[in-house]
């Protein structure tokens, strides 16, 4: 039910915020309020989402922030003016994220920040001068971890070569596309059971955009959820959940009902039929 995130205990189940940039800003503060409430103390976020508003909804909602929740941001991409998103991936402009994040959030700390790198698809690929080394972006969060700004420093979309050469750093979390259906960096998720290191991924259901397989919308996915009486949803997420034990999950959502059934996968557990079936998959 509690799994580690650098030093910190956690619920297994977290919150993904980034769909709150949609919707209705009185109920998304609702969704925090809920989640809180639900249990959940691992909440992932970015300043990028929004951009901006994530963020402020945060700190409309939770602040002063209690003192187990643990507060995970991203950095790597700034919003575009033409485009979602754009690389943003050099030392300075890292720690500038990082103490945008600080002040959108009102705290002097943020227990991770996931460092976003930006050199495969899906997603930003950088180019030009936004190809930096990973050294060089590792150094920056050092110290802005050593000034204590940062508890912990994650790795996002990464190859298994980057994770190995920023082990030393202390790598306390990797997100990573990886669900039941999409298992192309198991390398990554054993290396990170064998270091003690949380294995959070991101689409671990699949993903709206082409070329993403919906796991709740998979035919077994979907005939073993209606015999142990779960949603497709929930069985997807139970067997990320099941698969490793260093597994984190953060699945966002805006309704109250999604939410209670997310943090509800934190206590269900597959049976081996079903496990047996998914691990075919």
């Amino acid at each position: 039910m509690y799994g580690k995130l650098g030093d910190h205990e956690v619920l297994r189940v977290g919150f993904g915020a980034m769909q709150l940039e949609h919707g209705d800003p009185a109920d998304a503060v609702k969704v925090l309020h809920r989640a809180i409430e639900l249990g959940v103390n691992h909440l992932d976020t970015a300043q990028f989402y929004g951009p901006g508003t994530v963020n402020s909804l945060i700190k409309t909602a939770l602040h002063p922030y209690a003192a187990d929740l643990q507060i995970v941001t991203k950095v790597g991409a700034v919003t575009h003016p033409t485009e979602r998103l754009a690389a943003a991936q050099k030392p300075a402009e890292l720690r500038a994220q990082v103490e945008q994040n600080l002040r959108a959030l009102d705290t002097d700390h943020l227990a991770v920040v996931n460092l976003r790198r930006a050199d495969m698809a899906p997603g930003i690929v950088a180019t030009g001068d936004q190809a930096v080394d990973l050294d060089s972006q590792l150094a920056e969060l050092i110290a802005l971890r050593d000034a204590g700004k940062i508890g912990g420093i994650g790795l996002s979309h990464v190859s298994l070569a980057q994770l190995r050469q920023a082990l030393p750093v202390g790598i306390v979390c990797v997100q990573n596309l990886y669900n039941v259906l999409d298992r192309g960096h198991e390398d990554l998720l054993v290396e990170c059971a064998q270091h003690g290191i949380a294995w959070v991924p991101f689409f671990p259901l699949g993903s709206a955009f082409d070329g993403f397989p919906s796991v709740s919308g998979n035919p077994v996915v979907i005939a073993h959820a209606e015999r142990l009486g779960i949603t497709p949803a929930q069985a997807g997420l139970a067997w990320l959940l099941g698969h490793s034990p260093v597994t984190l999950l953060i699945p966002g959502t805006r309704d109250l009902a999604h939410l209670a059934d997310n943090v509800a996968v934190a206590r269900i557990e597959l049976d081996q039929e079903a496990t047996t079936a998914f691990d075919r998959l």
